[in-house]
C-alpha cells in the first residue's frame, strides 16, 4: 500500500478539525506564480473546482476575503455594489499576509489571523466538492463547499468574470 505523504498541521487544518469538518489532503508541487492552473493540473481536477482565496480591502481599507473559481476573475465593481461600498481592491501581498497570517499563494480562508468578512461566488456553493488552500503553498484540501457558509458565515455574491 502506498504511504500517504504526511502534511503537517496548519492553522487551516486545525480550524477544520476543531469544527469537525471532513476534508481530504492534496499536496502538490508548488510553482511560483502558477496559480490554480498548476494546482488543478497537478491534482487532475477542473480549474473551476479549485477555489482561490483572495484578500481584498474596501474603500475604508477594511480587509475582506473573496472566494472565487480558479478559472474566473473578480469583478471588483460588482462586488463593491453588492456589499455596499464604493470600491474594492486587492491588498498588497505584504498587507494580505499581515491580515491572514498566510503567505500569498498559501492563503486559506480557515484559521486566519484576523477575522474578516468572507464572500463566496454563489456558483461555488453548487459544486459537489471544492479544492481550497489548506494554509500552505502546494497544499489544497478537498471539502464540501457548503461548509464555507456554515463555518465561515460566507456571504454568497455574484461577481465572477470569465478569465
Amino acid at each position: 500500500m502506498a504511504k500517504k505523504e504526511h502534511v503537517s498541521e496548519t492553522p487551516a487544518t486545525q480550524f477544520l478539525r476543531r469544527h469537525g469538518i471532513a476534508f481530504t489532503e492534496h499536496p502538490y508541487t508548488y510553482e511560483e506564480h502558477g496559480g490554480t492552473a498548476v494546482s488543478s493540473r497537478e491534482l487532475g481536477v477542473e480549474e473551476h473546482s479549485v477555489v482561490k482565496t483572495l484578500v481584498m480591502q474596501d474603500d475604508a481599507a477594511k480587509p475582506l476575503i473573496v472566494l472565487m473559481h480558479g478559472d474566473c476573475k473578480v469583478s471588483t465593481k460588482n462586488l463593491a455594489r453588492q456589499i455596499g461600498c464604493k470600491s474594492v481592491e486587492p491588498c498588497k501581498p505584504e498587507v494580505a499576509n499581515r491580515h491572514s497570517g498566510y503567505l500569498v499563494g498559501g492563503t486559506s480562508p480557515f484559521g486566519t489571523r484576523k477575522t474578516m468578512p468572507v464572500y463566496v461566488e454563489e456558483s461555488i456553493l453548487g459544486l459537489d466538492k471544492i479544492y481550497i488552500n489548506g494554509g500552505r503553498r502546494g497544499y489544497l484540501v478537498g471539502i464540501d463547499p457548503k461548509v464555507l457558509v456554515t463555518s465561515l458565515q460566507a456571504t454568497p455574491v455574484n461577481c465572477a468574470l470569465a478569465d
